[in-house]
């Protein structure tokens, strides 16, 4: 349940961040609680490849405990 609502409050979050902020103006109190806007893209980019990297990093790992030896012809 913890996971779920941490996903929730980030989902609104950036949300709020992506959506609403820009249509906010820029001296409103609000702006001070948002990273600049240019880390909307450069946050979700490195994250996605950091889940490319860790998934491509694990189906290695798998292969290659499951592989099988090679057999040998005399």
């Amino acid at each position: 349940m913890g996971l779920v609502g941490f996903s929730l409050l980030l989902f609104t979050y950036y949300t709020l961040w992506v959506i609403v902020l820009p249509f906010v103006d820029s001296s409103h109190i609000l702006h001070s609680y948002f990273l600049p806007r240019e880390y909307a893209v450069i946050l979700p980019a490195v994250a996605g490849l950091m889940l490319v990297l860790l998934v491509g990093i694990f189906i290695t790992v798998v292969m290659w405990k499951n592989r099988k030896p090679a057999k040998k012809t005399n």
